[in-house]
């Protein structure tokens, strides 16, 4: 079964993906993270209906048609089915506009399925979108943003507000680092001259399927972290993260939680403490800079477009690691290799 849609009155949206460049999974702690988006993307192509029905139809044959009613407590699907994020975006804005009308959509898609790159992010987005569109209804980009944050955890992932932010706020040539509480998204142009490399690790990381469990742990080890330390410094329990960076230096922290937490724990707690201080501030991360390497001049080959290239390595970063992901490497291009035969 296949949803046809006709090229009159059809409304087209894009939601790109997105690589993160500095504090991972540190956003559903609120702390400031750095991603940029990236020119892959969801593209929805969609039309209004008369009523409050949404079909659905993907052109990857992976992912069935699908049919419900917009209502603000839409039934899930099955865990993992593709339709549980398009019900989420409808949710979401269902429990904050009265009286929406649905959409026939088409969906398709050059992002990577579950390699760490947003791309059911970007399918909740296009989804909103192309809904607001429909019933001409429009809402500020901030509380957009937060409201898909929160409307996301419908398909059971605990996850913070990092890719909707990036994915709607995204400016041409720029990361942006987003802070929370309030949410605020501040543009940095890339140096010119880099670009950035990002390559699938191949290893599936789905989140809203079989790796869900093991995604949504994060956050409760990093949680209980933040209370047992609190706790161990005389602060109260409830302190926020950012609160309790801004109570005590990053020694202490890590001197309290190495001998207070466990070693699951702890390992959260230097991993939140290094990636939300330094790097942000333009200083040096000590947990990056024991991941791999730093600014620099390695040299080497690879490929862009077709072409074999120089390049100067300026660092790396596996993104999404915990559970499938890719490789991001940021450099700049020296020039164009001669090919070879």
């Amino acid at each position: 079964m296949r949803y046809i849609l006709p090229d009159m009155a059809s409304f087209v949206v894009r939601a790109p993906g997105r690589v993160n460049l500095i504090g991972e999974h540190i956003d559903y702690c609120g702390l400031p993270v750095f991603p940029m988006a990236i020119g892959h993307a969801v593209r929805m192509t969609s039309q209004p209906r008369a009523n409050r029905e949404i079909r659905i139809t993907n052109r990857d044959p992976r992912f069935t048609p699908a049919v419900f009613t917009v209502s603000d407590s839409i039934p899930q699907a099955p865990a993992g089915d593709w339709s549980n994020y398009v019900r989420a975006a409808a949710q979401a804005l269902a429990q904050r506009f009265a009286d929406l009308r649905g959409v026939d959509v088409a969906v398709e898609s050059d992002l990577p399925i579950a390699a760490g790159l947003s791309s059911s992010s970007a399918l909740l987005v296009a989804t909103a979108l192309a809904i607001l569109h429909a019933n001409e209804v429009s809402i500020p980009s901030l509380e957009l943003m937060e409201l898909l944050a929160r409307g996301e955890r419908y398909v059971g992932t605990a996850g913070g507000g990092m890719d909707q932010a990036i994915i709607l706020g995204a400016q041409a040539g720029c990361a942006s680092r987003i802070d929370f509480h309030p949410l605020r998204l501040t543009p940095t142009a890339v140096p010119t001259g880099w670009q950035f490399i990002v390559a699938q690790s191949l290893v599936r990381a789905e989140k809203s399927g079989a790796a869900l469990a093991a995604y949504n742990e994060r956050p409760r080890q990093c949680d209980e972290a933040r209370r047992v330390v609190a706790t161990r410094l005389g602060l109260r329990e409830d302190i926020t993260y950012p609160a309790l960076l801004a109570a005590a230096s990053v020694e202490e922290l890590l001197n309290v939680g190495a001998s207070t937490l466990s070693d699951v724990l702890a390992r959260f707690a230097r991993l939140l403490a290094h990636e939300s201080t330094g790097p942000l501030r333009g200083e040096p991360s000590r947990a990056r800079q024991a991941r791999g390497p730093g600014p620099g001049s390695r040299r080497g080959w690879g490929a862009t477009h077709g072409r074999r290239v120089r390049w100067i390595d300026r660092g790396a970063l596996l993104c999404g690691a915990h559970a499938g992901g890719h490789r991001c490497v940021a450099g700049g291009l020296l020039r164009p290799a001669r090919r070879r035969g």
